[in-house]
């Protein structure tokens, strides 16, 4: 019998289960395909295993519903507010993932996390492409002139230019001299997500790069809450540092599972 939790981040939905003791030892990939599956599993966005890391507070070993592994900016907040649930109670601290170290703190009631750019902004027309830890695809489009996201999103995903591996597409509106809302089709989970932490960093950054603005806090509204995207410009064009993703991190259920294979 293994105890699960279930967390949710501006919508983002994860399952997360303690393995610091090992207690887990079947196979991760099937595992995380049975129980991911809102129909015949517990459902969610992704499923976390917080484990024992040497060089950090924790490791957070994150899986997308399909399987695959990639960073999880959404995801990543759960992990940090689940260890403080089980123990490790710090306002600053550090974690490690897929892509390395990450930093997080406590700001009040949400959490703030420590993002990087891999790589600049890449130009797709008058659409563009970011890595922020896991790959996006980012078109803006106007209110009243909105793209489906799902068939957008899908078209993207699949094209022959982001083969074999494919990519997040994300939708902008422009709100306001600051402000942004998206949509964002993820892949692994393979449709539409409430929120994307990598994704609403990759959008805050180019909306700060087209709009020239050079270091602040972007708001981003994601369908299932609202995000801010801290950042500083550096001399490079299209290069960012000093990334953070703040946002809810926030508690929904546990239960207990009796098939760990």
């Amino acid at each position: 019998m293994i105890n699960f939790y279930k967390y949710q981040g501006a919508g983002n939905d994860f399952i997360l289960i303690d393995n610091r003791n090992g207690l887990f030892r079947g196979d991760k990939v099937t595992f995380v395909q049975k129980w991911c599956d809102r129909r015949f599993g517990i459902g969610s966005d992704g499923l976390i295993f917080l484990e024992n890391s040497d060089i950090s507070d924790f490791k957070m070993d994150f899986y997308n519903p399909d399987g695959s592994q990639s960073f999880c900016g959404n995801g990543s907040r759960c992990a940090v507010a689940f260890a403080r649930f089980v123990g490790i109670d710090k306002v600053q601290l550090s974690f490690e993932a897929i892509d390395g170290l990450h930093t997080a703190e406590w700001v009040g009631e949400e959490v703030k996390v420590g993002m990087r750019q891999v790589g600049g902004i890449k130009a797709y027309g008058q659409d563009e492409f970011i890595n922020t830890g896991s790959p996006h695809y980012i078109s803006y489009q106007s209110e009243g002139n909105e793209k489906d996201v799902l068939e957008f999103g899908r078209k993207i995903r699949y094209s022959e230019e982001f083969k074999p591996a494919g990519t997040n597409v994300n939708l902008i509106t422009v709100l306001g001299a600051d402000h942004i809302a998206i949509r964002t089709y993820e892949r692994g989970v393979e449709d539409e997500t409430l929120a994307c932490g990598t994704g609403a960093t990759a959008c805050g950054l180019s909306y700060a790069a087209r709009s020239s603005i050079n270091q602040g806090v972007v708001k981003v509204d994601a369908q299932g809450g609202a995000l801010k995207i801290h950042f500083k410009k550096t001399e490079k064009a299209g290069y960012f540092e000093q990334i953070w993703l703040e946002g809810p991190a926030e508690f929904v259920f546990k239960g207990e599972l009796e098939d760990v294979d």
